[in-house]
């Protein structure tokens, strides 16, 4: 049947149960929910104090080969697999990022999942929500409106216009606005100067309210916000403009982890959207913490592939909040392997062997990089009605090979049904040996870490810095940050940073561009390759498609 619907439609015509008794299922009382309406709520900060003693649950993450267009599937592999689990009796919950309106209305879509495995409401999810986003849009602003006000009534922080290196954010995808001259029309009109707009979710704000732990953390964080510096090169922050009790303000009621439910009744939060991309790609550190007290089994995702979102998601938000995972899924289709192995779009239908073996070389990597941290891995393969037995098996045996448990899964047809052999394959890699482990040492130097991830993660032959790298590595040593952790800024559309080199590419090297301080989130943002951190709309964005009749009910959203 769900071959013959959209997402949306399959979405709208499953029945909700009330968010109260989605709650209940996790022990949380009426008493510590704020309703936004009858489906969705935010969990208070005083339900912590009630849960902090009780043991956590086992972290499951859920992370996927390199993307293709071909599709992999692994929001919708996070949600039916917490759904097998809660078929199979286990106290689960679930935690997703929450969408960004760029790819919403761009190309990507949403991240709610798809088929019968979604998370609903799933036009609430994808569009607004409960304002997170917008929240985070609006104190990353007034920031940026507080450093340009400086400027304007006399500069008695001594900021150099030239240097000021906190942009503007928006969560649309608007290539226009990369670069822009603000203060034009005269005296009155503020500082000319150039400057430009990210997208909201690459925002360091939005960094600091997934790793924050609470309002006092996230106060100290964005008062470490670098946004300018001086015309004797000292950084000016947030806590020099005196910024961040504002913006923790407008923050506190998005610090709350929001809860909803799958379409079999799972509780799952959603909370945070950085992409793995251009940021660290996990959803909140308080959703994680509040599921990991209230579930027997909680499953995540971390963004993009494993190279991206598994590697931030082990170096930077396990560290830094103090998790250690039980086992990882690696979501896998026939269909993009054979994309990997240089098969267009159009023939993914064909059967072809010889591209699906070397297709594997990639999802070969990425077991060898999860099983690097020490962790027990499960290859999830996300079955398509085109894939064939002959087929199949091969890539269950090259896991095999490779000491990685393979299991079916069928979440998009079958919803949790289709998600019980790798529900049982989880609950038997939680029970096996973890012996868990960062990849880098946090006291190495900027580029021993970038060159670490690289090599290691990535598969490069080494790390080139720009000049203009350089320069800012220099200024990242001068202010005493070495020790910040890394996030790596490249594409996802390949281990390298050349989204054009597909499969396990060899004989590259990694260019480091320019290195951005994200103090307050605890990390130097390294760009590498092209990666833009706003990004355009395509020639026929979704949008095309989306609209909304007069009783308010949408289509064309997926």
């Amino acid at each position: 049947m769900s071959q013959y619907l959209s997402d949306i439609e399959i979405a709208q015509q499953c029945p909700m149960e009330p968010i109260d008794a989605i709650a209940a299922k996790l022990g949380i009382s009426e008493d510590d929910l704020e309703h936004y309406g009858k489906y969705k709520a935010k969990v208070s900060f005083e339900l912590w104090d009630k849960i902090k003693g009780n043991a956590d649950g086992k972290l499951i993450l859920v992370t996927a080969i390199t993307p293709t267009p071909a599709g992999e599937g692994k929001t919708t592999t996070s949600v039916g697999l917490a759904q097998g689990l809660a078929k199979l009796g286990k106290k689960v919950s679930l935690a997703l990022r929450e969408p960004s309106l760029g790819p919403v209305f761009g190309v990507k879509g949403g991240a709610a999942g798809g088929g019968y495995s979604q998370v609903v409401p799933m036009e609430d999810i994808n569009i607004h929500f409960t304002g997170d986003i917008h929240a985070i849009t609006a104190a990353h602003n007034l920031l940026a409106a507080m450093v340009d006000n400086s400027l304007q009534q006399g500069n008695e922080l001594n900021i150099d216009p030239r240097r000021v290196v906190f942009r503007r954010v928006m969560d649309m995808n608007d290539r226009s606005l990369r670069n822009i001259v603000i203060g034009l029309g005269g005296k009155a009109q503020g500082v000319p100067r150039e400057n430009g707009f990210d997208i909201t979710v690459a925002s360091e704000v939005m960094a600091i309210l997934c790793l924050s732990s609470g309002i006092k953390d996230l106060k100290e964080r964005l008062a470490r916000i670098i946004v300018a510096y001086t015309y004797d090169d000292k950084p000016v922050t947030a806590g020099d403009l005196g910024a961040q009790g504002a913006m923790a303000m407008l923050l506190k009621d998005a610090l709350k982890p929001n809860l909803v439910q799958t379409l079999e009744g799972v509780p799952a939060f959603v909370h945070g959207g950085p992409f793995a991309n251009i940021a660290h790609g996990c959803n909140s550190v308080m959703a994680t913490k509040y599921g990991l007290k209230l579930s027997d089994y909680f499953v995540t995702e971390a963004g993009f592939a494993a190279d991206l979102g598994a590697e931030k998601f082990f170096d930077i938000k396990c560290r830094l909040a103090g998790l250690k995972p039980s086992a990882v899924v690696i979501v896998a289709t026939v269909r993009a392997l054979k994309m990997h192995g240089g098969v267009p779009k159009e023939k993914l239908g064909e059967r072809n062997m010889e591209a699906l073996a070397a297709g594997t070389a990639n999802l070969e990597k990425h077991i060898e990089n999860v099983a690097g941290f020490g962790l027990p891995v499960v290859v999830a393969i996300n079955a398509f009605p085109t894939d064939t037995t002959e087929e199949l098996q091969l890539v269950e045996e090259k896991c095999h090979d490779l000491g990685a448990t393979v299991a079916l899964s069928e979440v998009w047809a079958k919803g949790g049904e289709g998600g019980i052999d790798l529900a049982q394959r989880i609950i038997e890699a939680c029970e096996k040996h973890n012996s868990f482990h960062f990849l880098y040492d946090g006291t190495l130097t900027p580029k021993e870490k970038m060159t670490l991830i690289a090599t290691k993660i990535y598969g490069a032959d080494g790390v080139a810095f720009t000049d203009q790298a350089e320069k800012d590595l220099r200024t990242v040593s001068a202010l005493g940050l070495d020790n910040l952790l890394i996030c790596m800024a490249k594409t996802q559309s390949s281990l390298s940073d050349d989204p054009a080199k597909k499969g396990r590419p060899r004989n590259f090297t990694v260019t480091v561009r320019e290195v951005r301080i994200s103090a307050g989130a605890g990390f130097l943002v390294a760009v590498t390759g092209s990666i833009m951190t706003m990004p355009g709309l395509p020639k026929k964005p979704a949008a095309l498609s989306i609209d909304v009749d007069e009783k308010g009910r949408v289509s064309g959203l997926f």
